[in-house]
C-alpha cells in the first residue's frame, strides 16, 4: 500500500508540473493550447534518447527543455496572425504532426513500440528507496516550478499577460507587444512541461507515441479547470485530485465487475463526469483566480 501511495504521489507531482505549465499559458495568458502534450512528448523523447546513448540524465533533460522551447517558439509564432480559436486548432495539428513523426521514425524513436529501458535517474530502479528518492526529486521540481510561476505572474510580466488575456487592444495601446508576450508565455510553459515529460520517461522507464495522445492534453486541461484557471495552488490541487481519481478506477472496476478492456474508457469517463460536476458547481474551479485590487 505504501508503494502504491508513493506511486500516486509521484505521478501527481509530475502532472502538477504539466498543470503549472498549462496554467501559465492558458490560465494567465489566455492562450488556448490544445497541443500542449507535444511539449511533454518532446521532453520525454529527447531525454530518453540522450540517456539511451550514454549521456548524463541532466544533459538529456536540459536538451529536452531546449527542443521543447524551440517547438513552443514555433507554435507561438504560428499564432501571430491567427485568432485564439484558430491558433488552438493549429497547436493541435502541430502536436499530432510531432506524434506522427514519433510513430514512424523507427530509427530514432522506436516507432509504435517506443523506447524501452530508459535509464533510471538514481542508478538502481528497484526498491522503495528509489521510489522515495524519485518522489522527492519530482516534489522538488514542483516547488521550483511553482516558485518560478508565482514570481512571474506576480510581477510586471504577470500583469502584462493578464491584460493581454482580458483586453488585448488595451494592452497594445499601452505599449505592450502581444507576440513577444505570447512567445515568452509559451516558451516558459514548454520548458516546465518538458521537465515533467523527462521525469515521466525516466520514472516509467519507457516513452512512446501514446504520451502525445490528445486525451493526455484533455487530462491536463481537466486538472487545470478543476483546480482553477489562473491559480497556481489550485492547479496543483487539481492535479492531485484528478490523479487520485484516475488511479482509483482500477480498484473500483473490480467491485463493479468491469472488464479490463474498457477500464481506460471508464477512467476518462469518470474524469469527464468530475469535470462536468465541477463546472456546474464551481465554474471558476475549486480555487478560483484572485484578482488583486489596484490599491
Amino acid at each position: 500500500m505504501y508503494s502504491f501511495l508513493l506511486h500516486v504521489a509521484t505521478l501527481s507531482c509530475i502532472y502538477a508540473l504539466l498543470a503549472l505549465g498549462l496554467n501559465l499559458q492558458a490560465g494567465f495568458a489566455g492562450l488556448l493550447n490544445f497541443g500542449f502534450v507535444a511539449f511533454v512528448g518532446v521532453g520525454a523523447y529527447v531525454s530518453a534518447i540522450a540517456s539511451s546513448h550514454g549521456y548524463p540524465v541532466p544533459f538529456g533533460m536540459l536538451a529536452g527543455i531546449v527542443v521543447a522551447m524551440i517547438v513552443g517558439y514555433v507554435m507561438a509564432r504560428l499564432g501571430r496572425n491567427l485568432a485564439s480559436d484558430y491558433w488552438a486548432i493549429a497547436t493541435l495539428a502541430v502536436a499530432e504532426l510531432i506524434r506522427t513523426v514519433a510513430l514512424n521514425e523507427n530509427w530514432l524513436t522506436g516507432g509504435a513500440q517506443g523506447i524501452s529501458g530508459v535509464p533510471a535517474i538514481f542508478g538502481s530502479a528497484a526498491g522503495v528507496q528509489y521510489d522515495l528518492s524519485f518522489f522527492l526529486l519530482a516534489l522538488a521540481m514542483v516547488v521550483i516550478a511553482f516558485s518560478v510561476c508565482t514570481r512571474l505572474t506576480r510581477g510586471r510580466f504577470g500583469r502584462a499577460i493578464r491584460l493581454m488575456r482580458e483586453e488585448p487592444a488595451l494592452a497594445t495601446s499601452l505599449g505592450y507587444q502581444l507576440v513577444p508576450l505570447k512567445v515568452k508565455a509559451t516558451v516558459t510553459s514548454a520548458a516546465i512541461a518538458s521537465v515533467g515529460g523527462s521525469l515521466l520517461a525516466h520514472y516509467m522507464s519507457f516513452v512512446g507515441p501514446d504520451y502525445m495522445l490528445s486525451s493526455e492534453t484533455f487530462l491536463v486541461w481537466t486538472m487545470v479547470m478543476i483546480g482553477g484557471l489562473g491559480n497556481n495552488v489550485g492547479v496543483v490541487l487539481g492535479a492531485l485530485l484528478v490523479e487520485a481519481v484516475y488511479s482509483a478506477v482500477p480498484f473500483v472496476k473490480d467491485y463493479l465487475d468491469i472488464s479490463s478492456d474498457i477500464a481506460g474508457a471508464v477512467r476518462l469517463g469518470t474524469i469527464g463526469v468530475v469535470l462536468l460536476v465541477c463546472l456546474l458547481a464551481r465554474p471558476g474551479g475549486l480555487l478560483p483566480e484572485k484578482i488583486r485590487s489596484a490599491t
